[in-house]
């Protein structure tokens, strides 16, 4: 099971793979596809400030049905008690991203490098 920072998942949609490392492409080959719901809320709110065109919805259906992505169903009062202790950043979408990834120690795909240097658990 891996999990993808909003960053990969607007890149996947817009089919740019040439972004992604040759260690990246195998993972997302061979692992079930996660994200957490705030990668939804993060993706509205990039389509509400026109850093992308295609609402979140649209994009998380056509990532379900394309590559089999899955909005993970974690309990999230357990993410938000995981993100209280994260102080590396005081972006509350990363935050909760990467506590719902660190819930379970589970590989979160990201090229944000203050993320690749304080999660453990980040790839690129």
């Amino acid at each position: 099971m891996i999990y993808l920072d909003t960053h990969v998942v607007v890149w996947l949609y817009a089919g740019l793979l040439e972004k992604f490392t040759q260690q990246v492409r195998e993972v997302l080959n061979d692992q079930e596809v996660y994200i957490s719901p705030v990668v939804r809320l993060e993706l509205r709110y990039l389509y509400e400030i026109e850093r992308i065109t295609v609402d979140a919805d649209a994009i998380v259906t056509d990532l379900s049905s394309r590559i089999g992505l899955n909005v993970c169903g974690k309990d999230y009062n357990a993410i938000v008690t995981q993100a209280l202790d994260i102080f590396w950043t005081r972006d509350p979408f990363d935050r909760l991203i990467v506590a719902n990834a660190g819930l379970h120690d589970d590989i979160l795909i990201s090229k944000d490098q203050n993320i690749l240097e304080h999660y453990t658990y980040a790839l690129w």
